[in-house]
């Protein structure tokens, strides 16, 4: 969601003139209901969140990272929180990471019970107890999408993760590439596809990127690039 402004003033309680609503509004179709005019302005006040850094999901991550960390175990942040830090502006609710298998299973073995569960017993789907908010890790050598073998898989962190101090990533074209193979595959996954091309427009990739990519996923790339120069008439 990029350029999402929530200022205060917008967020004020469904009461704001609740008297109004007797009668038939001066335009429009009708009064929204006040609870779907709740939901409205909780999604404005989260988005202000998130681009603060004040976010469930933030802070959720934050702590993950920091657990990773101090135990040496090997990771990578993948998902819409990756797409942030390669130039497009996405708010999210959940972590994405990748993993190898040995060392999942360990991290559930160390903390199930102390601040993660699982959503789906035996996977990688687990859930922050204390905040509420979903981790997805994928292990190393699935493949995205389908699950079923193709040329992309999902990498080792322990020898492709970009670390900083406090995360670590994929580099963007090994994320391109998970995208891309993706949605190129899944059609319940075309949001994928749509991350590339929004990240094409928004951070001005060159196409000599494609250059990067593996030749599996390399004509998409090269398509979704023409699609996003486009200029929008509206």
């Amino acid at each position: 969601m990029p350029g999402c402004i929530c200022p205060s003033g917008m967020l004020r309680s469904g009461r704001v003139g609740a008297e109004r609503r007797t009668s038939a509004p001066a335009w429009g179709a009708a009064w929204m209901a006040a609870e779907a005019e709740a939901r409205f302005a909780e999604g404005l006040a989260y988005c202000e969140r998130f681009f603060m850094g004040r976010a469930q999901v933030q802070e959720a991550l934050y702590r993950l990272t920091a657990l990773l960390e101090a135990e040496g175990t090997p990771y990578a942040i993948i998902g819409a929180l990756a797409l942030n830090e390669y130039g497009h502006r996405r708010v999210t609710v959940d972590i994405d990471l990748v993993m190898r298998e040995a060392d999942l299973r360990a991290f559930k073995l160390r903390h199930l019970g102390r601040g993660y569960a699982e959503r789906v017993p035996g996977t990688g789907k687990l859930i922050d107890t204390d905040l509420g908010v979903h981790v997805d890790v994928l292990s190393t050598g699935r493949f995205p999408g389908d699950d079923r073998p193709k040329p992309i898989a999902f990498p080792d962190p322990a020898t492709t993760a970009i670390r900083g101090e406090r995360f670590a990533l994929l580099p963007m074209p090994r994320w391109i590439e998970l995208k891309l193979a993706s949605g190129m595959v899944a059609p319940h996954r075309g949001k994928d596809l749509v991350d590339v091309q929004e990240l094409i427009r928004s951070a001005g990739l060159a196409i000599a990127v494609a250059a990067d990519l593996h030749p599996w996923v390399r004509d998409k790339f090269i398509e979704l690039w023409h699609l996003a120069q486009a200029t929008d008439p509206f």
